[in-house]
């Protein structure tokens, strides 16, 4: 997102908004990396609760990337239409 941030010349608003979106799937990237470490520290065999852990932090790490997504939508719509020449 950030090239085509940087491509299509995106107002320092959006510029906010890609950048609050690409932070937000790594910072919670890196929980779902901690959860997942200190949930494979503390409970090495397979058991359901470590299992919902783990399951729920890879679905915030979900939510983040489909933010994301509606994020460069909503962003990126209307300078590809206009650079492709629809608008």
């Amino acid at each position: 997102m950030c090239v085509a941030g940087f491509f299509f010349h995106i107002s320092r608003t959006d510029w906010m908004f890609v950048l609050a979106a690409v932070f937000l799937v790594l910072i919670t990237e890196l929980m779902n990396t901690a959860v997942e470490a200190a949930v494979d520290l503390a409970q090495p065999n397979i058991h359901p609760l470590a299992k919902a852990a783990k399951d729920t932090a890879a679905g915030a790490v979900l939510l983040a990337a489909v933010f994301a997504v509606i994020v460069g939508c909503f962003v990126f719509f209307k300078p590809v239409l206009a650079w492709l020449g629809l608008l």
